[in-house]
């Protein structure tokens, strides 16, 4: 049996997918400078791509219901993370060293889960190409809960800046 050319570009795909992943898992690990402007781009576009998401998967049933469950959960993690990272104030900057263990689990786990519904909707069911259909309310869920976590913890970091704002300036009002 030889494979269709769909399923070679899906297996092609499967190392860069991977290298991508671990890119961004390498970034968010160690410490980070402050960025209002990826901070409020994560602020609102979580929440938009979750809509569209939610729109699209609605007729499912138990899917909103996933979802939404998912942000709960993942705005709890997002907010236990916040506390417990690292906050420093320095000459050249705001920087924070987050908890790496909750941001790589759920990144591992979304992207586990792709990656499930990745090989087993196109190469298992023997077409090679994903189906079309909706997102599972367990992808749903993961993708909720990474969602919430890092809404949570950049609405937390615009807090903690603009607290460090106020107190300086504050201080430089004395």
């Amino acid at each position: 049996m030889s494979a269709s050319p769909q399923t070679l570009v899906m297996l092609a795909m499967i190392p860069f997918i991977g290298w991508r992943m671990y890119a961004r898992i390498r970034r968010m690990i160690g410490r980070q400078k402050s960025s209002p402007t990826r901070q409020w781009l994560t602020i609102c576009l979580f929440p938009v791509i979750a809509v569209l998401i939610g729109s699209v998967s609605a007729a499912q049933p138990y899917a909103i219901t996933a979802l939404l469950a998912g942000i709960a959960i993942g705005a709890g993690l997002g907010v236990l993370g916040h506390r417990l990272t690292k906050f420093e104030q320095t000459e050249e900057g705001l920087f924070y060293t987050p908890n790496a263990h909750l941001g790589v689990a759920l990144s591992v786990l979304l992207f586990a889960r792709i990656l499930y519904r990745f090989l087993f909707s196109g190469l298992i069911s023997g077409s090679g190409v994903p189906s079309n259909a909706p997102p599972s309310p367990l992808t749903l869920a993961l993708f909720g809960m990474l969602a919430g976590y890092y809404v949570a913890y950049a609405i937390g970091l615009v807090l903690w800046r603009r607290s460090i704002e106020r107190s300086t300036a504050t201080d430089q009002a004395k």
